[in-house]
């Protein structure tokens, strides 16, 4: 699943022909090359469309009326090798594909749109294949939304104590979207779905009655979809603010995977690294949380450029991503991301099993396929890439960490920790599961040696 190298008009190499750059930063980018999206509506206007079958072209827009779809000129022209489809991984990683739905719903999408039936009427169809689905996993509707004098903050999660998620309105979409994302339900455009606040004033306030959270990881969607001046509205009153206790803001995006141009061409990008300097230099420690799934992302002169432009702000990348079947289930995969990812100056940080929601039966793997890439892949690396965590579930008790298979007095179990929990006392103490090779998920496992529960329950 290697890339091919093909020369742009300029005479760079770059993965499929893409990748203009210069020793000096930042960069214009050509017209050929500015940002446009492609979805639903317009997806067969992408101009490799044309190459290929009519049948998979169709199972896109089937699918497509489930999941949320989104790509963009960067991954369509500079990361997808389209001599490799359907099989590319990058292709895999953000086009609807058939297997992503259950065969029982693919059919009844495909069925009426073969008809030609209203839109109200395949839209009540997806709204009951979307229930059927887990949209929201782990407890976020139910246990994570904290209040604020008996008002519900649905931009906010606060699931571990030293930690709040915010979501802020103008960042709930993103540069292209993943297709196995566990937050797909944030853009189906149901409001019941969304978790989005406009102002920061309610999170000062909350943080304010809360001292004991020293992080706020800012989410999405993605917020580096927003332009400079709206991540300064967000941003700016968190450093400005009394707030002695908030030690860093992390920034969960995807940007240098899917727009790394972002970082590169205009005066917006430069914009964009000043307000990172700026909350470095305000003592703040700044914390790109990036999402990288394949190693092909991490090709491109733009994304290295991008990422050296960010460092040299003082900010610190972060990198993690799920273990996905048909994409990157393979340790040698895993072992060169990090490599390069620390070769780049990033910090590899956790390896996470896919959720159990959306598609998961289509990029699940067993829990112990999954902890074997893991081990295999660690092995191959340097120390300075260890500093990964995983596999680990972000369940409904936390972040429970795959520690290993172990024959233990006769009786093969798997061991466990939680990284994060709800429960801070339950943290880095461990428990067994009863080994089961088909499980893929927490719910799954029972508790090994005869115990009645898992130290969470």
């Amino acid at each position: 699943m290697e890339h091919f190298t093909a020369k742009n008009q300029y005479g760079k190499e770059g993965p499929n022909g893409g990748g203009i750059f210069k020793k000096d930063y930042p960069f214009k980018i050509p017209n050929i090359l500015q940002y446009k999206a492609y979805s639903l509506h317009n997806f067969r206007k992408i101009p490799q469309m044309c190459d290929l079958p009519e049948k998979l072209k169709f199972e896109i827009e089937v699918v497509a009326q489930v999941f949320p779809f989104k790509t963009n000129t960067y991954v369509i022209n500079e990361l997808i090798n389209w001599h490799n489809i359907p099989n590319d991984p990058i292709f895999r990683l953000t086009f609807p594909q058939k297997e992503m739905l259950l065969p029982h719903h693919y059919d009844k999408i495909s069925k009426l749109l073969t008809l030609g039936a209203e839109k109200e009427v395949i839209d009540k169809v997806v709204d009951e294949i979307h229930e059927e689905l887990n949209p929201h996993p782990a407890g976020q509707m139910e246990h994570n939304v904290p209040l604020l004098e008996d008002e519900r903050l649905s931009g906010l999660q606060h699931k571990y104590r030293e930690t709040v998620l915010f979501f802020p309105s103008k960042g709930q979409t993103c540069h292209a979207y993943c297709s196995f994302c566990f937050r797909w339900p944030q853009f189906t455009g149901k409001d019941e779905y969304k978790f989005a606040m406009r102002e920061t004033s309610l999170l000062i306030e909350y943080l304010k009655r809360h001292p004991e959270v020293s992080d706020v990881l800012v989410t999405g969607g993605d917020p580096m979809i927003m332009n400079s001046r709206s991540l300064r509205h967000y941003l700016e009153p968190l450093i400005h603010a009394d707030l002695p206790s908030l030690q860093t803001i992390r920034i969960g995006t995807k940007s240098l995977g899917f727009w790394p141009y972002k970082y590169l061409h205009s005066l917006e990008s430069e914009e964009v690294l000043s307000l990172f300097r700026k909350i470095v230099d305000s003592g703040k420690h700044l914390a790109i949380m990036a999402h990288f799934t394949h190693p092909r992302e991490l090709s491109t002169p733009a994304v290295r450029a991008a990422i050296k432009r960010i460092r040299s702000t003082g900010a610190v990348i972060r990198t993690q991503s799920p273990v996905l079947r048909h994409i990157n289930d393979d340790p040698d995969i895993w072992a060169r991301m990090w490599k390069l990812q620390v070769k780049l100056g990033c910090v590899p940080y956790y390896m996470f099993v896919v959720r159990n929601t959306g598609a998961q039966h289509y990029y699940g793997l067993s829990l112990e396929r999954t902890y074997e890439i893991y081990q295999e892949a660690i092995q191959q690396v340097s120390g300075l890439a260890r500093t990964v965590r995983g596999p680990s579930m972000s369940a409904m008790p936390g972040k429970v960490h795959i520690t290993g298979l172990f024959d233990i007095k006769g009786e093969k179990v798997f061991g466990l920790n939680m990284l994060q929990a709800r429960r801070p006392d339950i943290v880095m103490q461990p428990f067994f599961a009863k080994y089961n090779p088909e499980a893929t998920w927490l719910d799954e496992l029972k508790p090994a040696f005869g115990e009645k529960k898992f130290p969470f329950e």
